[in-house]
């Protein structure tokens, strides 16, 4: 993406966003790693797991009850004598005297000659017996060997990306460890002398770092392991140096602000004698942006406005981050406005912040669909609070100069 000149249009979005996507799509082909399975979570399986055990492993009571025969609870209510009490995790190998009844915990192996179990809620306990009050078929509330899963059978295929429930069955199967796809290692360095780390004062001039935060939360909500996080100045040296360090830890950095055409614009002056690419974007906000491979590290430079920076992740780098880590896909759908656009940038895509409305509407409230979509905040790219009100982007064509209540737009889940 070279600088263009005077009268000639910026870069599509779509045009701009192939290329990040196919500098990226080589590290799919990252390495794979054994991780314990309680650190499992959201790690991308690089093989089919299948169950080294069955589950359940024995026959076990699936309520607090007794255990019976059928056959001696064929007529209720019926009074038979107490044998005995198996509590969960016991070995219980003591079998069932005919015409009796153990008591059993939920999850107590179901002794030998049992071949149901009687809920305590349908039982009364007398002095050494147990009346049954309502007699229970063969097979009732007792889960047999195998019927959850049998040894070899598959638990979880490759490529999935481990969810909660996942890491349960791994765990019940007793399994310590599975093997994973290496995540994509990210790493963000924003840049700019006016910016303050939180907690500090602000003198003059100054604001608060909110992009470090911000890009750090998006790369980690995507799948990508964050390894470092750093600021710089508006010195050369300083963003070489931490450009270096970052380039020997992650597979992609992320760098915010210094991109423009303006006098201390660190990150351009830097990257683009290293064969960096630096020009405009047909978009509103993010136009800025640069594209550099440093010995083979993309590096992706966005604008420094807070807004422009989150705006410029969700659009050009959360949707194949997204695809490596195999998350699902970005939302996105079609809504009525619910108030009107009076003006967007002709030649230039704009990507609105926008709030979901419910209820109103019989069919909406039903489903739980949103039945319109509200701008919740100007076009401005420093409007970093108004943005945290929304939970979709609208995108606005860059066609298109004004829109009025009603019109259908498409919008991108934030």
């Amino acid at each position: 993406m070279n600088p263009r000149p005077a009268g000639v249009s910026a870069r599509p979005v779509d045009d701009y966003r192939d290329s990040i996507e196919q500098l990226l799509r080589p590290l799919a082909a990252r390495a794979v790693e054994s991780v314990a399975v309680p650190r499992a979570l959201g790690r991308q399986l690089a093989e089919d797991v299948r169950s080294p055990i069955d589950l359940p492993v024995f026959r076990n009571s699936a309520m607090d009850g007794y255990a019976v025969r059928a056959e001696s609870v064929l007529v209720a209510p019926v009074t038979l004598p107490l044998a005995g009490v198996v509590a969960a995790g016991a070995a219980g190998r003591a079998p069932l005297p005919p015409g009796a009844a153990m008591k059993v915990m939920t999850g107590a192996p179901i002794p030998p000659g049992a071949d149901c179990v009687v809920p305590v809620e349908d039982t009364r306990v007398g002095d050494g017996t147990v009346t049954i009050e309502r007699g229970r078929s063969a097979g009732e509330f007792v889960r047999e060997p195998g019927t959850d899963v049998r040894t070899g059978d598959l638990l979880a295929r490759a490529g999935i990306t481990l969810a909660p429930r996942h890491v349960a069955a791994l765990a019940a199967v007793g399994l310590s460890a599975v093997a994973v796809f290496r995540a994509v290692r990210g790493a963000v360095i924003t840049t700019g002398d006016e910016l303050v780390a939180a907690g500090k004062p602000l003198r003059p001039g100054q604001i608060y770092n909110s992009n470090g935060v911000a890009l750090a939360a998006a790369l980690t909500a995507n799948g990508v392991e964050v390894v470092s996080v750093a600021h710089s100045t508006d010195d050369p040296a300083r963003f070489r140096g931490l450009l270096s360090d970052a380039m020997e830890r992650a597979d992609v950095v992320f760098t915010s602000g210094g991109v423009s055409k303006g006098d201390f614009e660190v990150v351009k002056d830097v990257l683009e004698p290293m064969g960096g690419r630096f020009g405009s974007v047909a978009m509103q906000p993010g136009g800025p942006q640069g594209l550099t491979v440093v010995d083979g590290v993309p590096v992706l430079s966005f604008p420094g406005n807070p807004v422009s920076t989150m705006v410029s992740f969700e659009v050009f780098a959360r949707p194949i981050l997204r695809r490596l880590a195999g998350l699902p896909e970005v939302d996105t759908y079609e809504l009525p406005l619910f108030n009107a656009v009076p003006r967007s940038p002709e030649g230039k895509r704009q990507f609105l912040r926008g709030r979901l409305i419910r209820g109103h509407s019989s069919e909406s409230s039903a489903s739980g669909r949103p039945r319109a979509v509200e701008v919740v905040s100007g076009p401005g790219s420093h409007l970093v609070a108004a943005m945290a009100k929304a939970d979709v982007l609208i995108d606005v064509p860059a066609e298109v100069t004004a829109l009025p209540a009603g019109a259908v737009v498409r919008v991108w889940t934030l």
